[in-house]
């Protein structure tokens, strides 16, 4: 279309693309941006219940998170867990398959791959930390290949049999530090120290790990499989409506499965990577509760893997600087985990929300 004024002649284009992709971003992640500032509204509202001057309270978590090379450091290193996490139960979350078993497969990915370092100290790096690595994908493939399992052969909710399969798991790897696998020179429930050569590296003499790198590479390659791939399609065919995708053919048992394989993978990869660093030998309580946020994450980030990646910056963040503003406040570090409780609540709500505003269009 043109337009002439002044004797100008200048063409007006038919669609504004920047319009467009506004409208995208704030349908998607419209919901989260709003529950994240109701939720910190209501936690400002707290801090003053509390006797605290919120601004002080929110300045110094925002300090103790992001406000130095240490708090940066610490910050990234429990970021990367929940967004590896995340990303996973993404893919199953698209799919409707609720794997709420993360927590497990962590542990079970930690164990597997545990027993490998353990059982071959003598191989060198370059061999032992991939060779690590891929036991602790498969200990958290196996954890959740049976929910799957279960589901598609039994009819049993994997919501059920995720949840139960934590608790197994985080006792079989504690009976497992207190018994089989317990340092015979040591007195606390751990197993020996793994070797150097199991230790993930770290990236120029920083304290981050190699981790922080697979976690970038695993953002793209997750947005592929969900939205351009025939896989990801099938997938989300199945969460949109299983009868619907089954009566056009798609295997809606071999989605489920392959769902709860691959997030319980990242899980698992996730449990030994951080054995590795932090630890180097197993122990009884080796999680921070990482299987758990991560599902908050993955939620707040809209099943999204850009979204999720700043939804677990942003947790990493309340988890990180909760102690500054402990310090600095007097008030409770597990005000930052009342926030993220709000936030999800209010995403849910404000999502639930729209949608019934556009099915009474």
């Amino acid at each position: 279309m043109t337009t002439r004024s002044s004797g100008l002649s200048f063409a007006l284009p038919k669609n504004n693309a920047a319009i467009i992709v506004l409208r995208r971003f704030f349908t998607t992640f419209g919901p989260s941006l709003l529950g994240a500032i109701l939720a910190l509204l209501v936690g400002a509202l707290l801090i003053i219940l509390s006797g605290a001057n919120p601004v002080t309270a929110y300045q110094a978590m925002l300090n103790g998170a992001f406000g130095g090379s240490r708090p940066l450091t610490e910050t990234t290193l429990k970021t990367i867990p929940l967004l590896i996490i995340g990303l996973g139960l993404a893919v199953a979350f698209k799919a409707r398959v609720w794997n709420i078993g993360a927590e497990g497969q962590y542990f079970m990915g930690a164990l597997l791959g545990s027993l490998v370092a353990l059982n071959f100290p003598n191989l060198p790096a370059p061999v032992l930390i991939p060779a690590i690595l891929i036991a602790g994908a498969i200990g958290g493939a196996v954890w959740g290949l049976i929910p799957a399992l279960l589901r598609t052969q039994r009819g049993l909710s994997e919501i059920i049999s995720t949840l139960m399969f934590n608790y197994i798991a985080i006792f079989l790897v504690e009976y497992m530090a207190r018994g089989p696998l317990k340092d015979p020179q040591g007195f606390l429930p751990e197993s020996a120290q793994f070797d150097a050569a199991a230790r993930l590296p770290t990236l120029f003499g920083s304290r981050i790990h190699i981790g922080v790198i697979l976690a970038l590479v695993l953002i793209p390659l997750v947005y592929v499989l969900i939205w351009r791939t025939p896989l990801g399609f099938r997938l989300r065919a199945i969460g949109s409506r299983a009868s619907v995708a089954r009566f056009a053919g798609i295997q809606v048992e071999a989605g489920i499965v392959f769902a709860l394989l691959f997030s319980g993978a990242l899980a698992g990869l996730t449990g030994i990577m951080e054995v590795s660093y932090l630890h180097s030998r197993l122990k009884g309580t080796i999680s921070g509760g990482y299987g758990f946020a991560a599902i908050l994450v993955a939620l707040l980030g809209r099943l999204h893997p850009v979204g999720i990646f700043f939804a677990a910056i942003f947790f990493a963040a309340l988890t990180i600087g909760a102690e500054s503003m402990h310090t600095l406040t007097g008030l409770s570090a597990t005000l930052a985990d009342a926030i993220q409780a709000l936030m999800v609540l209010f995403v849910l709500g404000v999502d639930a929300y729209f949608r019934l505003r556009r099915s009474q269009k």
